[in-house]
């Protein structure tokens, strides 16, 4: 078995060094495992600083650089993440306009929407642009995304700023799924100010907000306070309200597997 482990590791090692990038899906393919199989062969390759694990698969090695942060914590609860993006694509409907933030779980929304029309998408996450823009590609949607000006900020795959605010200024949104860095009792949480600022920006120019968060931000304080209990019409986790969470019981929507349990 380990040979068997060892050979493959050696080939994905090469298919890196000849392709410089490889993905988790084909490479499970190639040696018929699972991606989890993969996924624990470029942990181990990226310890031994052999390559470097990116969303979706991994490149030629090199030193982490900040610009990486957003990357890597993709994979961080990515089922869990991936299961409350797809609870929160069910909210959306033909016709509106929606905004979304930065976060590691709001990004995954464009990945599971479906037969959407007529959808205006306003963010200040370069990836989550991308991959609305790739649903339209792919005629999962139609409409429009707009990419909020701003100042860039390559860990994040982000823009925020004074201009980022502005720009909202003249909007208004039917709903905005908005992520976090914590929340505690009645109060949200980020770890980045300027990103909070346009956050709390999104949620003041929307008829509905939607809090998503998977369940290591519960009962988890950061840096920056942006929102309260009663500025969300839902919250979607993977984990269950704390009993001593009153304000948030009629709000919180539990997801497994794609499926609401209660």
């Amino acid at each position: 078995m380990n040979e068997l482990k060892e050979e493959r590791q050696r080939l994905i090692i090469q298919w890196v060094n000849e392709e410089k990038r490889v993905s988790v899906a084909k490479l499970a393919t190639t040696f018929s495992v699972t991606p989890e199989t993969i996924r624990r062969d470029l942990t181990e390759l990226e310890e031994q600083e052999r390559l470097t694990r990116v969303h979706g698969g991994a490149v030629l090695y090199t030193k982490l650089e900040e610009e990486q942060i957003f990357l890597r914590k993709l994979d961080m609860n990515r089922a869990e993440k991936e299961q409350i993006a797809i609870v929160a694509t069910s909210r959306i409907k033909d016709g509106d306009t929606i905004a979304i933030d930065v976060g590691t779980t709001t990004v995954h929304i464009a990945d599971f929407i479906q037969n959407v029309q007529n959808l205006t998408v306003v963010t200040n996450s370069l990836a989550a642009a991308d991959r609305f823009n790739q649903a339209i590609e792919e005629k999962r949607m139609t409409g429009k995304v707009i990419m909020l000006g701003g100042l860039t900020n390559p860990a994040q795959s982000s823009v925020s700023g004074a201009m980022t605010l502005e720009w909202l200024n003249h909007m208004h949104v039917d709903q905005a799924f908005i992520s976090c860095g914590g929340i505690v009792a009645d109060t949200i949480y980020d770890y980045d100010l300027e990103e909070s600022l346009v956050s709390a920006k999104m949620m003041a120019i929307s008829k509905k907000n939607i809090l998503l968060t998977d369940s290591s931000k519960i009962g988890v304080p950061s840096y920056f306070s942006f929102g309260q209990a009663s500025q969300f019409a839902e919250v979607i986790s993977d984990q269950s309200c704390p009993k001593e969470w009153q304000e948030w019981y009629k709000q919180w929507t539990i997801t497994k597997r794609g499926r609401v349990e209660c």
